[in-house]
């Protein structure tokens, strides 16, 4: 556990390069740390922000005014199928290691930037793959009860980019992941048409874990989603809004203002909108620019600070147009993903 400063400017630690300083910043290269950090904080009354790889936050121009702990533990336990990593592990690297000890089940998660503690918060996913299918087990500090617990797959509340850690964003601080993944040279039956064609496979056919993976990279990169401090498309908190679901009425209302718009069959009549497409058809074309903040010119999602000169609320002021305007547009309120700390969209 390195000591606590003071002021420490949290932009270098997002991907976006946002971000004011710290009240106080410390690192913690354990779970029995973290837990000792923020146990001692909550008894002394000081807000804590738990940072990962700063891959899905926007932090405020004002910073955090309370105790920054930066998540630095690490280590990977394997049993069985079970692969259980300490929250402070890099989640590409673990991935990477799944498939190449053919371990099937996060093959298309590839490239995916940020920490192994963030994936359940988000229920990260990409390519037709969530994490909450193979995650079995998530060791927390609750903070509200002040002890270690392990919660069940079921007790996460794992949704569309959701989970229960969103629900109560300030409760449990992430230790631990244990994923299922069984060994199996061969990737899961894949159910993404983009990355099926680039496989040049049916939808349901399983390829071998390592084409998954580099169709998956290839892809990503294509789009600015994997980190490349050469690509001024990657400074950004990746997909900046989740696409929407629409309950029946809502479809049929979207349906009357744009016949045969793109989307996704869910259960109940409800479907899945793309927001790129949303984006893209309200006005908002891939490098689109407000000041220093540019859509990227890859992928419409990305909200970007390309020369690292914008601020938050330039970026924001970006962001607000672009939902603004699909509204107008389309009558869809798009939500983002990331998790914003002192600001709002």
């Amino acid at each position: 556990m390195t000591e606590r400063v003071a002021g420490v400017r949290l932009a270098p630690y997002t991907t976006l390069g946002l971000g004011g300083p710290a009240g106080a910043f410390v690192e913690a290269g354990s779970s029995e740390e973290i837990v000792e950090l923020v146990a001692a904080a909550d008894r002394a009354g000081e807000p804590v922000l738990v940072l990962g790889g700063g891959s899905n936050l926007v932090v405020s121009d004002a910073g955090f005014d309370g105790l920054v702990v930066r998540v630095a533990s690490r280590g990977v336990e394997i049993e069985g199928d079970l692969v259980t990593a300490q929250a402070g592990e890099d989640w590409d690297a673990l991935v990477e290691r799944a498939v190449r000890e053919d371990r099937s089940g996060v093959e298309c998660l590839s490239g995916i930037p940020g920490l192994v503690g963030s994936t359940p918060i988000q229920n990260v996913g990409a390519y037709g793959q969530d994490v909450s299918q193979t995650i079995t087990a998530v060791r927390v500090y609750d903070r509200r009860a002040g002890e270690v617990r392990d919660l069940t797959a079921r007790e996460c509340g794992f949704a569309y980019r959701h989970s229960a850690f969103k629900d109560d964003l300030g409760r449990y601080v992430v230790l631990a992941v244990t994923y299922e993944l069984a060994g199996d040279a061969l990737s899961g039956p894949v159910a993404y048409r983009e990355l099926a064609s680039r496989l040049g496979v049916a939808l349901g056919e399983r390829v071998p874990l390592a084409q998954a993976r580099a169709a998956v990279l290839e892809l990503r990169a294509g789009k600015g989603m994997v980190l490349d401090a050469a690509d001024p498309d990657t400074r950004s908190a990746g997909s900046f809004f989740t696409n929407p679901v629409l309950a029946a009425a809502q479809a049929a209302e979207l349906e009357s203002r744009t016949p045969g718009f793109p989307r996704w069959d869910m259960p109940d009549g409800a479907v899945k909108v793309p927001a790129a497409w949303l984006i893209e058809n309200a006005g908002f074309p891939k490098g689109y620019r407000r000041g220093p903040a540019r859509i990227s010119t890859k992928h419409t999602l990305a909200m970007t600070n390309p020369e690292l000169t914008a601020s938050t609320e330039e970026l924001l002021d970006l962001a607000r147009e672009v939902r603004d305007g699909v509204l107008e547009k389309f009558g869809v309120t798009l939500v983002n993903e990331p998790v914003m700390v002192g600001t709002r969209l």
